[in-house]
Parts: C-alpha cells; sequence; structure tokens
C-alpha cells in the first residue's frame, strides 16, 4: 500500500494524530484532548480523523496526480490505544486511564469512517516505528518501553511483534514492584508505573512545591505556588536547566526505570531496550540513572552484556507513526 495513511496515538490526556507517506514521513498533524468517557473518546478519535482528511483532501484539489494517475487519498487508519488490546480482533479489553471495557473500537471507528481501520496497543505502535525507522531498525530482538501517562511496552522478535496467547502482552507498567505498594488505576498496588512514569514525575515534583523550602523555589514559580499546575514538561525543562530539585526527580525515576528494565532483561533476554513517550524527553538526564540501575541490578551481571538502553528516535511521534504503518499491513 502506497496511499498516505492516518494514525491515531490514542493516550492517557492526549489524541495525536497525522497523516504519514509510505515511507513513515508526516505529512500533517493534530492533536486534541483525550475525553475519559469511552463515547467521548470514540467521537474525539473520529472528529480528528475526519479533519485530518478533509485538510488532505483540500491541498489534493487542483494537484496534478503523478504520471496521469489517480491522486491518491487516505487509504486506511490506524489506532495506537493506551490499554489491554485485542488486535486480533480490534478490541481494548481494559484500558487503566479511559473507560474502555471490552470495546469493539476497530468497528465502531470503521463504521463512521467507512475506511479500513486497525487497531492495536500504543506501545505496539511505537516499537513498530522504532523497528522500522528508528533506533530498533536492524535490532533482531528488541524490547520496546513507553512512558507517558502509565508504562506500555511491546516486545519484537526476528521483526514480528509478539503479542502473546490472548494479544494483551507487553502491559509492563502493571508488573508488581513493590508489594503493597502506591494503589495503581488497574487495581492492584505497587505497580512499576506507580513509581516511573510521567504521572509519577508530576506527582513527585507537586510533593516537593508543597513541601515548600528553597530546594523547590524554581519548581513553585514555574507553577506560581499552584504545585497542581505543574507538568512532567516543567521538571524536564527546569532540570535541564540546572535546578537540583527536578535533577533529583528525574534521577528518582530515572532509578526505578531501571530496576524495571531489569527484571525485563531476566524475563526476556533483550537484545536492545527503546525508552519512548513523554517522559523520555528528558533524554540522558533520566536514562542515565536508568542505565546504572540496570547494570547494578541485572541477573547474572559479570556474566552477560548489559543491553543497550536508547532513547526513542521517534520521540514521541512513535505511536502515530508506528499505528499508521501497521494500518499498510493490515
Amino acid at each position: 500500500m502506497t496511499a498516505p495513511t492516518i494514525g491515531v496515538d490514542v493516550g492517557g490526556t492526549r489524541i495525536k494524530a497525522g497523516v504519514l507517506d509510505a515511507a513513515g514521513q508526516i505529512l500533517d498533524r493534530l492533536t486534541r484532548p483525550t475525553e475519559p468517557l469511552a463515547a467521548d473518546a470514540e467521537d474525539a478519535i473520529v472528529a480528528v480523523v475526519e479533519d485530518l482528511i478533509a485538510r488532505h483532501r483540500g491541498r489534493l484539489e487542483g494537484a496534478a496526480a503523478p504520471n496521469g494517475g489517480d491522486i491518491q487519498d487516505i487509504a486506511a487508519v490506524g489506532i495506537g490505544a493506551a490499554g489491554f488490546v485485542d488486535a486480533a480482533r480490534g478490541v481494548v479489553v481494559f484500558a487503566p486511564h479511559l473507560s474502555w471495557r471490552d470495546e469493539p473500537l476497530r468497528e465502531r471507528i470503521a463504521s463512521r469512517l467507512s475506511l479500513p481501520v486497525v487497531v492495536d496497543n500504543d506501545a505496539n505502535a511505537a516499537c513498530w516505528a522504532e523497528h522500522l525507522h528508528g533506533a530498533g531498525r536492524g535490532a533482531a530482538h528488541l524490547v520496546m518501553v513507553t512512558l507517558g501517562t502509565g508504562i506500555g511496552g511491546a516486545h519484537l522478535v526476528d521483526g514480528e511483534l509478539r503479542r502473546g496467547q490472548h494479544g494483551l502482552a507487553g502491559e509492563y507498567g502493571h508488573l508488581l514492584l513493590v508489594p503493597d505498594g502506591r494503589a495503581c488505576e488497574c487495581g492492584n498496588t505497587g505497580c512499576w508505573e506507580q513509581y516511573a512514569s510521567g504521572t509519577v514525575m508530576r506527582r513527585r515534583a507537586q510533593e516537593v512545591v508543597r513541601r515548600g523550602g528553597v530546594y523547590a523555589e524554581r519548581l513553585r514559580q514555574a507553577c506560581d505556588g499552584q504545585p497542581e499546575r505543574l507538568e512532567g514538561e516543567d521538571v524536564t525543562r527546569l532540570a535541564r536547566a540546572g535546578d537540583p530539585a527536578s535533577v533529583e526527580l528525574l534521577a528518582e525515576v530515572g532509578r526505578w526505570l531501571g530496576l524495571g528494565l531489569a527484571n525485563l532483561a531476566a524475563a526476556l533476554d533483550p537484545g536492545a531496550f527503546v525508552v519512548g513517550g513523554g517522559a523520555s524527553e528528558a533524554g540522558d538526564l533520566l536514562l542515565e540513572p536508568a542505565r546504572a540501575a540496570l547494570a547494578r541490578q541485572l541477573a547474572g551481571r559479570g556474566h552477560r552484556p548489559v543491553p543497550p538502553v536508547y532513547a526513542a528516535h521517534l520521540g514521541v511521534d512513535a505511536g502515530l507513526v508506528g499505528a499508521a504503518q501497521l494500518a499498510r499491513v493490515g
């Protein structure tokens, strides 16, 4: 399939969508807030896709088709959804941060758009994108970890995504790290994503501001003394500017990230990890502590290679790029 496709990345807080060509280049993009209720989220997905289709068709009006052929319209839509997704059926079985429960998303979106629709887990989509175009290109055995509102993941072996018996593999964020630890939206306690995610970074920064003191001054200034306004992006920006509190917050999250990666290495023995998602925009401020913790906690350390940990080359675009490319292969 050479015609453009649309990729939609449905996260816990934002819907990111784009029109892509066969080479994975983004031709146009839009972002919308994610609606927590199932019907509203569905409406938001349809709206952003319809907007992109209208804009794409508008650009094609009056354009000359190459070699006298037909102008290529949108061929298909790929959706990467945050949650437990049965890709074979196109059903979101459970989304911890949204109200989807056994949601037949492919069927409902396809019926409204009259286009072929592919639905997969958002981390699977991101992993596929990094395998084709990014940090995981050429890797035979790759594990992707995405840090956003929660933690997602994907596992690729010999160029194929491994989805598990029921299509639900890769929910690494719900690995138990701390027995009887922090409550998680999935209903359990002590899940990995309650210690290493964008949500945790924001929550910990808010706690620092509420405690007060000189140490928190730059974070307090960033939110005008209103900690609920702080976001993970603020922590990253201040850390890059040298704020000690923000650097320490990223290092804390990074250490928890590395601990989880060590567990995944023990279970899956990947050739490499790729870390993506919004929180990964902090780069080495987050990943260097993670690499150190991975090396320190790796089972069999000293007798096996430490898997490299790469930042996703496609950054926050990996999910929508991968969703669009998965739509090409159906």
